[in-house]
């Protein structure tokens, strides 16, 4: 059980992120850190594991993650860090609806399809 948790809560924060990462304004500069990444992430555990309400506090971080996510090293860092987080983890058509759903329910508007095998590189 234990490590299913924590597969979702990988596969949550990767698609979380790249949301943000993709909708996110141009820029050229890294800063924002993994752990970052992940402080922001994880009040969205709970919701991605087993459905139900969002989290205010999930909102909450993803709201101040993509508005921290504003260059494109920023968004490109993010992306790699959530990627590098998944590597070989196993996840559910519900889990990966759920994380994917996350930035429209909490009422941030991103125009890209969600999906665990975006290219990086490809993230402006």
């Amino acid at each position: 059980m234990m490590a299913s948790f924590v597969n979702v809560f990988k596969l949550g924060l990767l698609l979380a992120v790249v949301c943000m990462v993709v909708g996110a304004p141009k820029g050229t500069e890294a800063a924002i850190t993994c752990g970052q990444v992940v402080n922001y992430l994880t009040p969205c555990i709970s919701y991605v594991a087993n459905g139900g309400s969002v989290p205010t506090t999930c909102c909450s971080g993803i709201k101040s993650l993509f508005g921290l996510a504003r260059t494109t090293g920023d968004r490109q860092g993010v992306c790699n860090c959530l990627k590098q987080a998944v590597n070989g983890v196993s996840y559910t058509p519900y889990n990966l609806n759920l994380a994917a759903g996350l930035p429209k329910k909490c009422g941030v508007n991103i125009p890209y399809k969600i999906s665990p095998s975006v290219d990086c590189k490809s993230v402006k």
